[in-house]
């Protein structure tokens, strides 16, 4: 008998993280840097990690790679890089180099690995950064993704954290990625929801992240493997408590049907049942709540904003040319963390 072939696509991206739960428990374990320059770090569950080099700089650092959730290798390379520069743009920051990260099985034709570092090449130089290098292993399976290294004032970081009470809150590209991807790997996803999730995935946050720094934005974060409510969570924290409005969600139109046929994945999954007790539904369907828990890859921007600016700030990232919308707000403390009504 030969050798079993190696699948591409076994269904990857941000479903393939680690559940928040888990996570949790791991990283609450570490010891803590006691080092005043080091301004966000990874106990405040931020998107990146940002030190202080002087007065009016500092770096921001962040690394993501994952398996790949779609089929063609040149569009897996773009979203895996799209997704690992959010972070720089969830922070508030700009790019400046990228280092690539590759397991690549051995038996596995090198152009496809050639056709990803080409995607990947190519939303780095979009972003404006250089790739300077990189390192490989050989592994059973594909995976991709970047070390990335950006800059920003000290002053003007975006902690995901520091939302007010009253903001509202602002959703930069649609969900569902997740769900439809689910879908796609069963054959079972149209062309044209496929598109969309495709062209929402390969957007670069940095150019909603170049609109909300014009206005009051007091917080923000990018909505990833931990779907649209466990960002939110990490977001408001033990301090706020968010509403959420669900007729006002951007989301993919196909996952109604995707979601009745359940193409649901087992990270979506992880997500509820780590939000079980933080997260409530007045009235919502299935099919939405499925939507809030899917975990995207290269998710867009949520954006806690002063209600004064919101409306400027709208119309502004309408004009990029994805889906978005004002989703709800930031209110006092109540028993719940989001309330979905």
């Amino acid at each position: 008998m030969g050798e079993e072939p190696i699948v591409f696509c076994k269904g990857g991206g941000c479903t393939a993280k680690l559940g928040p739960g888990a996570l949790s428990h791991v990283l609450e374990k570490l010891p803590r840097f006691d080092d005043p320059n080091l301004l966000v770090g990874f106990d405040a569950s931020d998107d990146a990690a940002v030190y202080r080099l002087t007065d009016e700089l500092a770096i921001v650092q962040t690394l993501d790679f994952f398996p790949p959730m779609v089929e063609d290798p040149y569009v897996f390379g773009q979203i895996a890089a799209a997704n690992a520069l959010s972070d720089i743009y969830a922070m508030g920051g700009d790019v400046r180099t990228a280092l690539n990260i590759v397991c690549f099985p051995e038996a596995m034709d090198l152009n496809i690995l050639g056709r990803i570092l080409k995607g990947g090449s190519e939303k780095v130089r979009e972003a404006g950064g250089i790739l300077a290098g990189g390192h490989s292993i050989m592994d059973t399976d594909v995976k991709y993704g970047l070390s990335v290294t950006g800059v920003i004032h000290p002053d003007r970081v975006f902690a995901n954290n520091s939302c007010r009470a009253g903001d509202v809150l602002i959703l930069t590209k649609p969900l569902g990625v997740g769900i439809v991807c689910t879908a796609a790997r069963m054959g079972a996803a149209s062309a044209e929801a496929m598109d969309l999730a495709v062209r929402s995935m390969t957007a670069l946050n940095r150019y909603a992240s170049e609109v909300v720094r014009r206005y009051r934005t007091h917080g923000c974060t990018d909505v990833t493997g931990f779907g649209f409510l466990g960002h939110l969570c990490e977001m408001m924290g033990e301090k706020f408590s968010a509403t959420v409005y669900r007729d006002r969600i951007p989301y993919i139109p196909a996952c109604e049907e995707y979601v009745e046929d359940f193409y649901l994945t087992a990270a979506a999954q992880r997500n509820r049942n780590h939000l079980q007790n933080k997260v409530v539904f007045e009235h919502v369907p299935f099919v939405l709540e499925e939507v809030l828990f899917d975990p995207q890859t290269s998710g867009g921007l949520l954006v806690s904003m002063d209600p004064a600016d919101a409306g400027a700030a709208l119309d502004e990232l309408k004009a990029l040319g994805l889906p978005c919308d004002v989703v709800g707000e930031v209110t006092e403390r109540c028993d719940y963390t989001v309330i979905v009504k």
